[in-house]
Protein backbone atom coordinates (compact mmCIF):
# COMPACT_ATOMS: atom_id res chain seq x y z
CA UNK A 1 0.00 0.00 0.00
CA UNK A 2 1.59 3.41 -1.12
CA UNK A 3 1.52 5.81 1.94
CA UNK A 4 -0.21 9.30 1.16
CA UNK A 5 1.69 12.31 0.44
CA UNK A 6 3.25 14.04 3.12
CA UNK A 7 1.50 17.66 3.43
CA UNK A 8 3.01 20.62 4.40
CA UNK A 9 1.60 22.25 7.65
CA UNK A 10 -1.76 23.64 7.24
CA UNK A 11 -1.20 26.62 8.95
CA UNK A 12 2.07 27.30 7.24
CA UNK A 13 0.47 28.06 3.55
CA UNK A 14 -2.90 27.36 2.77
CA UNK A 15 -2.07 27.96 -0.78
CA UNK A 16 1.09 26.00 -1.28
CA UNK A 17 -0.47 22.66 -0.41
CA UNK A 18 -3.47 22.79 -2.32
CA UNK A 19 -3.84 19.08 -2.88
CA UNK A 20 -3.11 18.56 0.77
CA UNK A 21 -5.73 21.14 1.67
CA UNK A 22 -8.66 19.63 -0.55
CA UNK A 23 -7.67 16.07 1.12
CA UNK A 24 -8.38 17.37 4.80
CA UNK A 25 -11.05 15.78 6.78
CA UNK A 26 -13.85 18.10 7.90
CA UNK A 27 -12.70 18.46 11.68
CA UNK A 28 -9.16 18.91 10.10
CA UNK A 29 -10.52 21.82 7.58
CA UNK A 30 -12.25 23.09 11.41
CA UNK A 31 -9.09 23.19 13.17
CA UNK A 32 -7.21 25.02 10.62
CA UNK A 33 -10.30 27.42 10.64
CA UNK A 34 -10.35 28.11 14.12
CA UNK A 35 -6.55 29.10 14.03
CA UNK A 36 -6.85 31.11 11.45
CA UNK A 37 -9.66 33.32 13.18
CA UNK A 38 -7.39 33.57 16.20
CA UNK A 39 -5.29 35.50 14.35
CA UNK A 40 -7.77 37.85 11.88
CA UNK A 41 -10.77 38.88 13.38
CA UNK A 42 -14.32 37.72 12.07
CA UNK A 43 -16.87 40.08 11.42
CA UNK A 44 -20.64 39.45 10.70
CA UNK A 45 -22.28 42.66 9.28
CA UNK A 46 -26.00 42.45 10.14
CA UNK A 47 -27.75 41.08 13.37
CA UNK A 48 -31.37 41.64 14.47
CA UNK A 49 -31.27 40.25 17.83
CA UNK A 50 -31.87 43.91 19.25
CA UNK A 51 -35.48 43.96 17.67
CA UNK A 52 -36.12 40.45 19.18
CA UNK A 53 -35.48 42.00 22.68
CA UNK A 54 -37.73 44.31 22.14
CA UNK A 55 -40.51 42.12 20.63
CA UNK A 56 -40.22 39.70 23.47
CA UNK A 57 -39.01 41.91 26.12
CA UNK A 58 -40.47 45.53 25.32
CA UNK A 59 -36.35 46.35 25.67
CA UNK A 60 -36.21 44.96 29.51
CA UNK A 61 -32.63 44.18 29.85
CA UNK A 62 -33.11 42.41 33.07
CA UNK A 63 -35.19 39.45 31.95
CA UNK A 64 -32.61 38.83 29.03
CA UNK A 65 -29.99 36.30 29.68
CA UNK A 66 -27.77 36.08 26.83
CA UNK A 67 -25.08 34.80 28.34
CA UNK A 68 -26.98 31.24 28.26
CA UNK A 69 -27.99 29.15 25.38
CA UNK A 70 -31.37 30.56 24.09
CA UNK A 71 -32.39 27.31 22.81
CA UNK A 72 -33.09 26.05 26.07
CA UNK A 73 -35.15 28.96 27.28
CA UNK A 74 -38.05 30.35 26.47
CA UNK A 75 -39.46 32.46 24.90
CA UNK A 76 -36.53 32.44 22.87
CA UNK A 77 -36.41 27.97 22.50
CA UNK A 78 -39.65 28.69 21.07
CA UNK A 79 -39.14 31.11 18.53
CA UNK A 80 -37.80 30.47 14.96
CA UNK A 81 -36.14 33.93 14.57
CA UNK A 82 -33.68 33.11 17.73
CA UNK A 83 -29.86 32.04 16.63
CA UNK A 84 -27.89 34.20 19.13
CA UNK A 85 -26.38 33.89 22.41
CA UNK A 86 -23.12 34.78 23.98
CA UNK A 87 -22.08 30.77 23.84
CA UNK A 88 -22.93 30.17 20.21
CA UNK A 89 -20.65 33.66 19.29
CA UNK A 90 -18.05 32.13 21.31
CA UNK A 91 -18.11 28.93 19.48
CA UNK A 92 -18.68 30.29 15.96
CA UNK A 93 -15.61 32.52 16.80
CA UNK A 94 -17.66 35.78 16.10
CA UNK A 95 -14.97 38.95 16.69
CA UNK A 96 -17.27 41.76 15.56
CA UNK A 97 -20.61 41.94 15.35
CA UNK A 98 -22.85 45.01 13.66
CA UNK A 99 -26.39 44.90 16.03
CA UNK A 100 -29.22 46.02 13.75
CA UNK A 101 -31.05 49.11 15.57
CA UNK A 102 -33.98 48.62 13.37
CA UNK A 103 -36.93 50.51 12.72
CA UNK A 104 -40.05 48.79 10.70
CA UNK A 105 -41.04 50.43 8.30
CA UNK A 106 -44.84 50.83 9.99
CA UNK A 107 -42.81 53.87 11.98
CA UNK A 108 -42.73 56.41 8.99
CA UNK A 109 -43.66 59.88 9.05
CA UNK A 110 -44.69 58.61 12.78
CA UNK A 111 -42.14 57.50 15.66
CA UNK A 112 -39.49 55.86 13.65
CA UNK A 113 -36.82 58.44 15.31
CA UNK A 114 -38.06 57.61 18.53
CA UNK A 115 -37.65 53.60 17.97
CA UNK A 116 -34.13 54.13 16.04
CA UNK A 117 -33.34 56.32 19.57
CA UNK A 118 -34.53 53.46 21.84
CA UNK A 119 -33.11 50.48 19.93
CA UNK A 120 -29.67 52.05 20.04
CA UNK A 121 -30.18 52.65 23.47
CA UNK A 122 -30.55 48.85 24.29
CA UNK A 123 -27.71 47.91 21.94
CA UNK A 124 -25.37 50.20 23.90
CA UNK A 125 -26.96 48.99 27.29
CA UNK A 126 -26.83 45.00 26.38
CA UNK A 127 -22.85 45.88 26.17
CA UNK A 128 -22.80 47.64 29.37
CA UNK A 129 -24.56 44.43 31.13
CA UNK A 130 -21.70 42.00 29.76
CA UNK A 131 -18.62 44.37 30.23
CA UNK A 132 -16.37 41.02 30.52
CA UNK A 133 -17.80 39.54 26.96
CA UNK A 134 -18.32 42.71 24.80
CA UNK A 135 -17.11 46.32 24.04
CA UNK A 136 -18.99 49.11 22.01
CA UNK A 137 -16.64 49.93 19.08
CA UNK A 138 -17.03 52.71 17.42
CA UNK A 139 -13.43 52.93 15.29
CA UNK A 140 -12.37 50.26 12.25
CA UNK A 141 -9.02 50.38 15.27
CA UNK A 142 -11.30 49.08 17.77
CA UNK A 143 -12.45 45.91 16.29
CA UNK A 144 -8.97 44.45 16.28
CA UNK A 145 -7.77 46.40 19.79
CA UNK A 146 -11.17 44.13 20.93
CA UNK A 147 -10.10 40.63 19.14
CA UNK A 148 -6.73 41.33 20.75
CA UNK A 149 -8.41 41.36 24.73
CA UNK A 150 -11.02 38.44 23.50
CA UNK A 151 -14.31 40.54 23.60
CA UNK A 152 -16.97 40.74 21.02
CA UNK A 153 -16.80 44.08 19.45
CA UNK A 154 -20.39 45.30 19.45
CA UNK A 155 -21.61 48.10 16.73
CA UNK A 156 -24.25 50.05 15.90
CA UNK A 157 -26.16 49.84 12.61
CA UNK A 158 -29.29 51.77 12.16
CA UNK A 159 -31.31 49.91 9.21
CA UNK A 160 -33.93 51.99 7.22
CA UNK A 161 -33.60 55.57 6.70
CA UNK A 162 -37.01 56.68 7.51
CA UNK A 163 -35.27 56.43 10.64
CA UNK A 164 -34.05 59.84 10.44
CA UNK A 165 -37.05 61.72 9.83
CA UNK A 166 -35.34 63.35 7.02
CA UNK A 167 -33.20 65.16 9.25
CA UNK A 168 -29.23 65.87 8.85
CA UNK A 169 -29.31 66.76 12.58
CA UNK A 170 -30.72 62.85 13.66
CA UNK A 171 -28.17 61.56 10.89
CA UNK A 172 -25.44 63.58 13.05
CA UNK A 173 -27.04 62.33 16.69
CA UNK A 174 -26.90 58.66 15.28
CA UNK A 175 -23.23 58.94 14.25
CA UNK A 176 -23.11 60.47 17.99
CA UNK A 177 -24.15 57.64 20.00
CA UNK A 178 -22.50 55.48 18.28
CA UNK A 179 -23.89 54.24 14.48
CA UNK A 180 -21.66 53.41 11.99
CA UNK A 181 -23.69 52.67 9.59
CA UNK A 182 -27.03 53.73 8.21
CA UNK A 183 -29.01 51.51 5.49
CA UNK A 184 -30.23 53.92 3.28
CA UNK A 185 -33.98 52.14 3.37
CA UNK A 186 -35.43 49.11 4.40
CA UNK A 187 -38.58 47.80 2.69
CA UNK A 188 -40.18 51.23 1.75
CA UNK A 189 -39.47 54.13 -0.32
CA UNK A 190 -38.14 57.48 1.83
CA UNK A 191 -38.84 61.14 0.66
CA UNK A 192 -35.30 60.89 -0.81
CA UNK A 193 -34.46 57.31 -1.63
CA UNK A 194 -36.46 54.15 -3.82
CA UNK A 195 -36.02 50.85 -2.16
CA UNK A 196 -35.43 47.25 -3.55
CA UNK A 197 -38.83 46.79 -3.84
CA UNK A 198 -39.46 49.19 -6.77
CA UNK A 199 -37.30 46.89 -8.50
CA UNK A 200 -39.96 43.81 -8.81
CA UNK A 201 -42.41 43.40 -11.92
CA UNK A 202 -44.81 45.78 -12.02
CA UNK A 203 -43.75 47.99 -9.45
CA UNK A 204 -43.03 51.75 -10.63
CA UNK A 205 -40.09 53.56 -9.01
CA UNK A 206 -41.00 56.48 -7.35
CA UNK A 207 -37.72 58.73 -7.52
CA UNK A 208 -35.47 56.35 -9.79
CA UNK A 209 -32.62 56.20 -7.08
CA UNK A 210 -31.50 59.46 -4.85
CA UNK A 211 -33.14 62.79 -5.00
CA UNK A 212 -30.84 65.04 -4.59
CA UNK A 213 -31.66 65.41 -0.62
CA UNK A 214 -30.88 61.48 -0.76
CA UNK A 215 -27.13 62.44 -2.30
CA UNK A 216 -26.93 65.27 0.71
CA UNK A 217 -27.35 62.24 2.71
CA UNK A 218 -24.95 60.30 1.36
CA UNK A 219 -22.70 63.49 1.65
CA UNK A 220 -22.97 63.72 5.07
CA UNK A 221 -22.26 60.42 6.00
CA UNK A 222 -19.24 60.77 4.64
CA UNK A 223 -18.21 64.10 6.08
CA UNK A 224 -19.20 62.15 9.42
CA UNK A 225 -17.15 59.04 8.52
CA UNK A 226 -20.68 56.74 8.89
CA UNK A 227 -20.90 53.71 6.22
CA UNK A 228 -23.38 53.97 3.61
CA UNK A 229 -25.23 50.80 3.46
CA UNK A 230 -27.02 49.90 0.02
CA UNK A 231 -28.87 46.69 1.33
CA UNK A 232 -32.46 47.14 0.50
CA UNK A 233 -32.00 49.79 -1.69
CA UNK A 234 -33.18 49.49 -5.65
CA UNK A 235 -30.58 49.03 -8.58
CA UNK A 236 -31.03 52.89 -9.56
CA UNK A 237 -30.39 53.99 -5.84
CA UNK A 238 -27.37 51.72 -5.56
CA UNK A 239 -25.77 53.24 -8.86
CA UNK A 240 -26.64 56.83 -7.59
CA UNK A 241 -25.12 56.15 -3.99
CA UNK A 242 -21.87 54.48 -5.79
CA UNK A 243 -21.48 57.85 -8.10
CA UNK A 244 -21.98 59.67 -5.02
CA UNK A 245 -19.71 58.46 -2.42
CA UNK A 246 -16.41 59.26 -2.19
CA UNK A 247 -15.67 56.21 0.35
CA UNK A 248 -16.16 52.65 -0.13
CA UNK A 249 -19.97 51.40 0.72
CA UNK A 250 -21.25 48.76 1.93
CA UNK A 251 -24.11 46.05 1.87
CA UNK A 252 -24.19 44.57 5.40
CA UNK A 253 -26.23 41.80 4.22
CA UNK A 254 -27.46 41.24 0.48
CA UNK A 255 -26.69 38.40 -2.02
CA UNK A 256 -25.51 38.17 -5.40
CA UNK A 257 -28.32 38.44 -7.78
CA UNK A 258 -27.05 36.31 -10.69
CA UNK A 259 -27.63 33.30 -8.60
CA UNK A 260 -30.66 34.32 -7.14
CA UNK A 261 -32.93 37.35 -9.08
CA UNK A 262 -34.35 38.81 -5.37
CA UNK A 263 -34.56 42.38 -6.29
CA UNK A 264 -32.68 42.09 -2.45
CA UNK A 265 -29.28 41.28 -4.27
CA UNK A 266 -26.58 42.87 -5.86
CA UNK A 267 -26.53 42.35 -9.81
CA UNK A 268 -23.41 41.69 -11.14
CA UNK A 269 -22.98 45.37 -13.35
CA UNK A 270 -23.21 46.80 -9.67
CA UNK A 271 -21.00 44.45 -8.06
CA UNK A 272 -17.95 45.88 -11.24
CA UNK A 273 -19.08 49.23 -10.15
CA UNK A 274 -18.54 48.21 -6.08
CA UNK A 275 -15.17 46.80 -6.98
CA UNK A 276 -14.17 50.55 -8.31
CA UNK A 277 -15.47 51.90 -5.49
CA UNK A 278 -13.96 50.01 -3.33
CA UNK A 279 -16.70 48.93 -1.48
CA UNK A 280 -18.09 45.14 -0.06
CA UNK A 281 -20.56 42.87 -0.29
CA UNK A 282 -21.29 40.95 3.27
CA UNK A 283 -23.28 38.11 2.21
CA UNK A 284 -27.02 37.35 3.64
CA UNK A 285 -27.66 33.75 4.68
CA UNK A 286 -31.84 34.04 4.34
CA UNK A 287 -32.69 31.54 1.94
CA UNK A 288 -35.03 33.51 0.20
CA UNK A 289 -31.94 35.38 -1.02
CA UNK A 290 -30.01 32.33 -1.19
CA UNK A 291 -31.83 30.16 -3.57
CA UNK A 292 -34.94 31.94 -4.17
CA UNK A 293 -36.94 29.15 -2.60
CA UNK A 294 -37.62 28.10 1.32
CA UNK A 295 -34.56 26.15 1.52
CA UNK A 296 -30.89 26.50 1.31
CA UNK A 297 -28.02 25.11 2.25
CA UNK A 298 -23.95 26.16 3.54
CA UNK A 299 -22.86 25.19 -0.21
CA UNK A 300 -25.39 27.83 -1.83
CA UNK A 301 -24.04 30.04 0.41
CA UNK A 302 -20.63 29.49 -0.57
CA UNK A 303 -21.32 29.85 -4.18
CA UNK A 304 -22.86 33.68 -3.64
CA UNK A 305 -19.42 33.80 -1.86
CA UNK A 306 -17.58 32.29 -4.81
CA UNK A 307 -19.53 33.95 -7.40
CA UNK A 308 -19.11 37.91 -5.92
CA UNK A 309 -15.44 36.95 -5.55
CA UNK A 310 -15.20 36.23 -9.38
CA UNK A 311 -16.70 39.39 -10.23
CA UNK A 312 -16.01 41.79 -7.71
CA UNK A 313 -12.49 40.20 -6.38
CA UNK A 314 -11.75 38.63 -3.14
CA UNK A 315 -11.05 42.06 -1.54
CA UNK A 316 -14.98 42.79 -2.12
CA UNK A 317 -16.89 40.32 -0.38
CA UNK A 318 -17.24 39.25 3.41
CA UNK A 319 -20.14 37.65 5.86
CA UNK A 320 -23.65 39.65 6.85
CA UNK A 321 -26.15 36.57 7.48
CA UNK A 322 -28.66 38.74 9.08
CA UNK A 323 -29.54 35.99 11.83
CA UNK A 324 -32.10 36.75 14.16
CA UNK A 325 -33.82 38.57 11.72
CA UNK A 326 -34.94 35.41 9.29
CA UNK A 327 -37.04 32.82 10.50
CA UNK A 328 -35.88 29.90 8.40
CA UNK A 329 -31.87 29.30 7.65
CA UNK A 330 -29.87 27.07 5.08
CA UNK A 331 -28.91 23.72 6.16
CA UNK A 332 -25.34 24.27 7.88
CA UNK A 333 -25.72 27.78 9.34
CA UNK A 334 -28.57 27.29 11.89
CA UNK A 335 -27.29 30.19 14.08
CA UNK A 336 -23.89 31.95 15.22
CA UNK A 337 -22.31 29.12 16.05
CA UNK A 338 -22.06 27.80 12.76
CA UNK A 339 -19.52 30.27 10.80
CA UNK A 340 -16.52 28.23 11.31
CA UNK A 341 -18.47 25.43 9.05
CA UNK A 342 -19.12 27.90 5.91
CA UNK A 343 -15.16 28.91 5.92
CA UNK A 344 -14.36 25.40 6.35
CA UNK A 345 -16.30 24.67 2.90
CA UNK A 346 -14.05 27.22 1.15
CA UNK A 347 -11.21 26.09 1.93
CA UNK A 348 -12.54 22.29 0.86
CA UNK A 349 -13.10 23.77 -2.62
CA UNK A 350 -9.94 24.98 -2.97
CA UNK A 351 -8.72 28.42 -4.12
CA UNK A 352 -8.88 30.00 -0.98
CA UNK A 353 -5.80 31.04 0.16
CA UNK A 354 -5.04 31.76 4.37
CA UNK A 355 -5.15 35.70 3.26
CA UNK A 356 -8.30 35.33 1.48
CA UNK A 357 -10.68 33.31 4.29
CA UNK A 358 -9.22 36.34 6.22
CA UNK A 359 -10.45 39.02 4.23
CA UNK A 360 -13.65 37.23 3.83
CA UNK A 361 -13.41 37.08 7.75
CA UNK A 362 -13.17 40.05 8.20
CA UNK A 363 -10.43 42.21 7.18
CA UNK A 364 -12.27 43.22 4.34
CA UNK A 365 -14.67 44.95 6.07
CA UNK A 366 -12.06 46.55 8.50
CA UNK A 367 -10.57 47.94 5.24
CA UNK A 368 -13.26 49.52 4.09
CA UNK A 369 -14.06 50.97 7.45
CA UNK A 370 -10.30 52.67 7.74
CA UNK A 371 -11.07 54.13 4.21
CA UNK A 372 -14.39 55.67 5.09
CA UNK A 373 -12.25 57.16 8.29
CA UNK A 374 -9.50 58.03 5.92
CA UNK A 375 -12.07 59.60 3.89
CA UNK A 376 -13.58 61.58 6.75
CA UNK A 377 -10.15 62.97 8.40
CA UNK A 378 -9.53 63.99 4.71
CA UNK A 379 -12.62 66.49 4.36
CA UNK A 380 -12.09 67.56 8.02
CA UNK A 381 -8.35 68.87 6.86
CA UNK A 382 -10.27 70.11 3.76
CA UNK A 383 -12.95 72.28 6.20
CA UNK A 384 -15.91 70.60 5.07
CA UNK A 385 -19.09 72.00 7.53
CA UNK A 386 -22.18 69.68 8.27
CA UNK A 387 -24.79 70.25 5.77
CA UNK A 388 -27.38 72.65 6.98
CA UNK A 389 -30.08 71.65 4.15
CA UNK A 390 -33.39 70.68 5.00
CA UNK A 391 -35.08 68.86 3.00
CA UNK A 392 -37.49 70.32 0.32
CA UNK A 393 -41.02 70.72 2.05
CA UNK A 394 -42.23 69.42 -2.05
CA UNK A 395 -40.24 66.00 -1.09
CA UNK A 396 -42.99 65.61 2.23
CA UNK A 397 -46.20 66.73 0.33
CA UNK A 398 -49.14 64.80 1.10
CA UNK A 399 -47.02 62.87 3.88
CA UNK A 400 -49.33 61.89 7.14
CA UNK A 401 -46.88 63.10 9.72
CA UNK A 402 -46.25 66.92 11.36
CA UNK A 403 -43.06 68.89 10.38
CA UNK A 404 -41.83 72.78 11.78
CA UNK A 405 -42.45 74.80 8.72
CA UNK A 406 -39.22 76.28 7.68
CA UNK A 407 -38.07 79.31 9.43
Amino acid sequence: MRAAPACVPLWLSLAAAPLCLLALRLDARLDAVRRLLTDAPLVDGHNDLPWNIRKFLKNQLRDFPFSEDLRNVSPWSRSSWSHTDLPRLRQGMVAAQFWSAYVPCSAQHLDAVTLALEQVDVIRRLVERYPRELALVTTAQGIEDAHAAGVLASLVGVEGGHALGASLGVLRALYLLGARYLTLTHACNTPWADCSTVDEPGRIPILGGLSNFGRLVVREMNRLGMMVDLSHVSVPTMLDALRTSRAPVIFSHSAAHALCNSSRNVPDHALRLLKANGGIVMVAFYPHFVSCSETASLHDVAAHIVHIREVAGVDHVGLGAGFDGINITPQGLEDVSRYPHLLAELMARGGWTEADLQKLAGRNLIRVFREVERVRDELAAAGEQPIDDRIPEEDIVGRTYCRMPAT
